[in-house]
């Protein structure tokens, strides 16, 4: 069934690109909402601000992360957020956001995850829609790819190549089932090489970036405090931005997607082309057993020490304590 959180939850920060400080507040919704942000500073005598659906057709062209716009508004950087909601399972939300950013915070859906998890879910009452790939749709740009095709629930296999030995070839396959996300992902952070720092600061980028919210490399070093949070974390992230974008397709995925050197413009214009080929998909009511298989089902906060420990039953409790003991 359709699930919403269940108190509210904020955050604060400052935006990744704009430098500019945000407070963004998830609270519950109804079911068949969705997921629908609302920008509390444009708010007028007549209204509480502007609404903008997290939906794939209101994703406007965008440097470096996913932006969506209506009605005059928009909101960028929501891809971490994003992948946070479907990690945790929640369909309905509406986000409260006083600036055109979502806050950083770690560069990663962690502090989104544990906030979330600390609200708790609630159930609707109310059935759960699944979009089911039909058959695979691909999306080419030079040599980056990115492809949906028929599965069970949604996977994913992701590969990159940079040219930096702290990142070079990676590559990464999931199931994102029985929490996988959280144990997996969630805590990947986002990742520039430096030689690409002040590139984007004289565009108007990455203002807000910090060695403490973002990994920066140089050739072989990691030059962020700390080092890695897995050997393979570029690709991880990459993974995470991917689930975050594919949430715009609506409602949870039933599918398999395929990344090659992709990004969220890729993944934007992969899933308008499966949505221009109605042979390629249908929306389906989920089974239990369709519902019992998506990235955020089960999905809890442990209640005992230590505080920020995830766990997703029926996953073993040892293995999801020792893969977020890093964190």
């Amino acid at each position: 069934m359709q699930t919403t959180i269940a108190k509210s939850a904020t955050f604060k920060g400052v935006g990744l690109h704009s430098g500019a400080p945000v407070t963004m507040t998830i609270r519950s919704a109804s079911a068949g909402n969705g997921i629908v942000f609302l920008r509390t500073d444009l708010a007028n005598g007549h209204s509480a601000g502007i609404e903008i659906p997290a939906r794939w057709d209101v994703v406007t062209p965008s440097k470096l992360c996913t932006l969506i716009e209506a009605h005059g508004a928009t909101v960028s950087t929501i891809e971490h957020v994003m992948a946070a909601l479907v990690g945790t399972g929640v369909h309905n939300a509406l986000i409260e956001i006083d600036g055109p950013e979502v806050p950083i915070l770690d560069g990663s859906a962690a502090p989104f995850v544990e906030g979330i998890l600390r609200a708790g879910v609630r159930g609707l009452g109310a059935p759960l829609r699944a979009l089911r790939i039909l058959k695979p749709v691909e999306y080419v740009e030079g040599e980056a790819v990115a492809r949906l095709e028929p599965a069970a629930t949604l996977e994913m296999e992701f590969t990159i190549d940079f040219v930096d030995a702290a990142i070079g070839h990676q590559e990464k396959s999931l199931v994102l089932s029985n929490g996988a996300f959280v144990r997996e992902l969630m805590d990947s952070r986002t990742f520039c090489r430096e030689e690409d720092v002040e590139m984007m600061r004289a565009n108007g980028l990455a203002l807000g970036g910090t060695y403490e919210n973002a990994v920066v490399v140089k050739g072989a070093d990691v030059l962020s405090p700390g080092g890695l949070r897995h050997t393979d974390e570029a690709v991880r992230h990459k993974m995470l931005d991917a689930v975050g974008d594919l949430a715009l397709a609506g409602g949870p995925i039933l599918g398999r997607y395929v990344g090659n050197r992709a990004g969220h413009a890729m993944t934007n214009k992969l899933l308008r082309a499966v949505f221009a080929d109605e042979t390629a998909w249908e929306w389906v009511d989920c089974t239990p057993s369709q519902a019992h298989s998506l990235p955020g089902a089960g999905v809890v906060a442990l209640r005992s020490k230590p505080a920020k420990a995830l766990i997703s039953r029926p996953a073993p409790r040892p293995r999801m304590q020792a893969a977020l003991a890093a964190h």
